[in-house]
């Protein structure tokens, strides 16, 4: 079952969803508005290997905007802090963001219950675009649990995704042993 605004708005008030900053106009019937941080950030290799650890190098979106062009992978990150712990977070595009031919995660739009971070955005294009911050990118849409939870992310040992930023993160696939 999808979470109403009602029921987002009941979980915020329970604190088993934080979003910070709230703004109750990006509140939808059914999903929460988030947006483009000021950091993007490119792999420095163009070849990546999956075993080994492959660097970023971070930069800001000025106020003039930066264009993103096809071919590259940019990683992004949300303003949004956000914290779910009674329900499950999906991350999906905006449908004006899918217009300009962007997309905004490769496979990663789903959270765990216990995610308490920014949501790290795999942004590609089909033609150039420019992107600014502060842009609506993304709307959250939360989906009810059925069951105990045993093994909250945000308490997960060895979880490679449980930092607090406000920059993308890269890859860790060179954490998993295979």
């Amino acid at each position: 079952m999808i979470f109403t605004d009602a029921k987002i708005l009941e979980s915020i008030a329970s604190q088993d969803i934080v979003i910070e900053p709230f703004d109750k106009a990006c509140l939808g019937t059914n999903s929460y508005d988030v947006h483009l941080g000021k950091y993007l950030a490119t792999y420095k290799n163009r070849v990546l290997d999956a075993k080994q650890h492959n660097t970023i190098e971070h930069f800001e979106i000025g106020p003039e905007g930066f264009v993103i062009e096809p071919g590259t992978l940019y990683l992004g990150v949300t303003e949004e802090y956000t914290e779910t712990h009674n329900a499950v977070p999906f991350l999906e595009g905006k449908s004006s963001v899918g217009r300009l031919g962007i997309d905004i995660h490769a496979t990663a739009g789903k959270g765990d219950v216990g995610f308490c971070n920014t949501w790290t955005l795999e942004i590609s294009c089909v033609q150039p675009v420019k992107l600014y911050a502060g842009m609506p990118i993304g709307q959250l849409i939360y989906f009810a649990i059925e069951g105990d939870v045993i093994n909250y992310y945000n308490k997960k040992i060895g979880a490679k995704y449980n930092q607090r930023g406000i920059r993308p993160v890269e890859s860790m696939m060179w954490k998993n042993k295979f």
